[in-house]
């Protein structure tokens, strides 16, 4: 019995790890904020002809989904709805992945321009109505692997 307990805390351990690194796959974002921890499945576009065609031409998107947006180095950052058919709430954050404006139910294929400000280094697509609903608002913090560790207000080692 005594080999057995370091055995099995050593596989606690190794476990506790995977979790941690499973909750910053590339694939998976996540959202702390009052309200709780929210978690999506997303699809990133990370260079301009992914970010040019975004969610264009999607009839339906799940729930638990949506678009990661990751861009080089923090810009000025606006958006349109053009040939976009669900309407979508876009969550714009800065490079510590802080949430810093939310622009709710934007209209499918308006052209207008969605304007996320200052310093966006990225920008979370989700089905429209959803961030009200979740509690997800300016100061969440978005924690997923492009955020730069080093100062991320969430980052991938924290729980």
């Amino acid at each position: 019995m005594g080999i057995l307990r370091p055995v099995l805390i050593s596989v606690l351990i190794a476990g506790a790890g995977q979790m941690a690194a499973a909750a910053c796959s590339s694939d998976t974002v996540e959202l702390r904020g009052p309200a709780g921890v929210q978690r999506f499945h997303v699809e990133v576009a990370d260079d301009a002809e992914e970010q040019m065609k975004g969610l264009m031409y999607r009839e339906k998107m799940a729930v638990s989904s949506g678009m990661l947006f990751v861009f080089a180095k923090p810009k000025h950052a606006q958006f349109w709805m053009k040939n976009t058919l669900i309407p979508l709430d876009m969550i714009f954050a800065d490079a510590a992945g802080r949430v810093t404006r939310v622009h709710a139910n934007a209209v499918p294929h308006d052209e207008t321009p969605i304007d996320g400000g200052e310093g966006v280094a990225f920008v979370l697509e989700i089905n429209g109505g959803l961030a009200a609903r979740m509690g997800i608002g300016p100061g969440t913090e978005l924690r997923h692997p492009s955020v730069d560790q080093a100062g991320a207000a969430w980052s991938c080692a924290q729980d």
